[in-house]
């Protein structure tokens, strides 16, 4: 059942008797006086379907509490905590000076009916319909497309203790595993909390032990009882499998039909890093640095310093890469745009998508790869695709070949580059120089002529697009880099929480005033 706010706090009204206490201008005092227009009861009648129950505490409340939580970065009990003994804090939510507040559970339990409704990020999309009322946005047609990595909220694990937790998960989650697992698992008292005891500086034992973990692995496998599984326990047997092959590959000398098993030389690209949290991903936003955890996408308008949307992924995998999110983060945007990015959103396919939707993209292209050290790139090639022609900087000219399953299209010179007196800057290659087409080749060519000739492109790139890190460093401050929850669907509902509290404080910066239900932004402040 959903609560009603009754109006009548216990103890003195904190915003009433202590207003000239709390910061004008703030949060906090924004909040104590327009929490319920901002979040109207209507607003959540879809997540309370029983009209059966003892009424729950208003979700006006825990909403506020949520963006202050997201916005200072504090942890469920911290945030009770604070609601019971913070002036501010009391006065934002409508609390009376001796209330108690709650338990730190109700949090989690609205999150999860946030979670499970139709609208997970509602409080995101109130604060969206807030900047629309404001018009703060209207003919603001610039977006600046960023990302930033998320540290997981588990300890990275290693392959035996990845293993030997799959393994745990099946006995306790898969009706019968127990017992097989008694039947066929000898490598290791998997009813013991630690780790294996072997000699860990042991190369040789270390091998062995996880050779015979994986082989327990395979055979709990194919020991469990034939049941349809409920989804905790298909999720187990999926995860087991997963985690049994991904770091190791057939020892020295084996085929694998021998079972032997050795630690791969090759990181797997989709690697799980955890079986606490599945889906949280090896990351690297460049190639020194490396973390664990999620990418956090984000389009904000540069001159407020809005978040227009946020959206969050695991880390790896090309479904992920900032180009194929770019077109999701503008998509309920009503109008043409000019795009700026970095050139991780420069790829072909990305390009070809914004500008079919009618956005004008200065985003940085992609830099070209040079066989020989300033040597030559393959814009120095004249590439007639019409004509199916290609003519080196030398003068010699090949026939395109027909584009292979990627698309891409190969030309080789071959022959023509013995003796060439431009081979020195063209190629090492002993059999010639070979060119690999990218399938837009022309549409990357002219964005690279345009970012380097063009001083209009030039000067918007580094006027428009810096702003986008101060959102970043907005959204990761607090202590927000590191993540408090598991899995994909929470820590996105965080995400969203924590872009609408930034944007809620951006806004009351700027004015924002409600008279009569209407939003608007005071004209000596906007």
């Amino acid at each position: 059942m959903q609560g009603e706010w009754a109006g009548e706090p216990v103890g003195p009204d904190v915003w009433v008797t202590c207003r000239d206490l709390i910061p004008a201008g703030s949060v906090f005092a924004f909040l104590a006086e327009h929490r319920q227009a901002l979040f109207p009861p209507e607003m959540f009648t879809d997540m309370y379907p029983s009209a059966n129950g003892r009424p729950s505490m208003p979700p006006q409340v825990l909403a506020a509490v949520l963006v202050l939580q997201a916005l200072y970065g504090v942890f469920d009990l911290e945030a009770v905590q604070e609601l019971r003994c913070d002036l501010r804090w009391k006065a934002a939510c409508g609390l009376g000076l001796y209330d108690t507040a709650f338990d730190p559970s109700l949090l989690t339990y609205f999150r999860r009916r946030l979670g499970r409704s139709s609208d997970p990020n509602r409080i995101f999309t109130r604060i969206q319909q807030v900047v629309a009322a404001t018009g703060v946005l209207t003919g603001r047609q610039r977006r600046a497309l960023d990302s930033t990595v998320l540290d997981d909220a588990v300890a990275t694990q290693d392959t035996v203790t990845q293993i030997i937790a799959a393994i745990r998960r099946v006995i306790h989650q898969v009706p019968g595993a127990a017992e097989a697992a008694a039947a066929c698992c000898t490598a290791h008292d998997y009813t013991d909390p630690g780790k294996p005891r072997i000699a860990w500086n042991d190369e040789t034992a270390r091998a062995v032990l996880v050779d015979a973990l994986v082989s327990d692995a395979i055979r709990l496998l194919a020991h469990l009882p034939e049941q349809p599984l409920g989804d905790k326990a298909a999720d187990a047997v999926g995860l087991l499998a997963l985690v049994a092959y991904q770091d190791v590959e057939p020892a020295e000398g084996s085929d694998g039909g021998d079972g032997r098993w050795r630690i791969a030389r090759r990181t797997a690209g989709e690697r799980i890093v955890s079986t606490v949290d599945p889906e949280a991903r090896h990351v690297h936003k460049n190639r020194t640095r490396y973390q664990d955890g999620y990418k956090a996408h984000l389009a904000v308008e540069p001159e407020t310093g809005l978040f227009t949307a946020v959206a969050l992924r695991p880390g790896s995998g090309a479904d992920h890469h900032e180009a194929a999110v770019a077109q999701e983060l503008l998509v309920t945007e009503k109008q043409a745009l000019i795009v700026l990015g970095d050139a991780a959103y420069g790829t072909g396919p990305a390009r070809q998508a914004l500008q079919a939707a009618g956005h004008t993209l200065i985003i940085k292209p992609p830099p070209l790869r040079q066989a020989v050290p300033g040597g030559f790139t393959i814009d120095d090639f004249t590439i007639d695709a019409t004509a199916g022609l290609v003519t080196c900087p030398a003068g010699h000219t090949v026939q395109l070949r027909r584009p292979n399953a990627t698309g891409a299209r190969i030309v080789q010179f071959k022959k023509r580059c013995t003796g060439c007196p431009l081979r020195t800057r063209c190629t090492t290659a002993a059999s010639g120089r070979t060119l690999n087409i990218h399938p837009h080749h022309d549409l990357l060519a002219a964005a690279r002529r345009q970012a380097a000739t063009d001083p209009a492109w030039q000067v918007n790139y580094r006027r428009w697009r810096p702003p986008v890190e101060r959102g970043v460093a907005w959204l990761v401050a607090q202590g927000s880099r590191r993540l408090r929850y598991l899995g994909a669907i929470k820590n996105n509902l965080w995400l969203h929480t924590r872009a609408a509290a930034l944007n809620l404080r951006t806004l009351i910066h700027l004015g924002l005033a409600c008279t009569g239900g209407v939003w608007t932004l005071e004209p000596a402040t906007a």
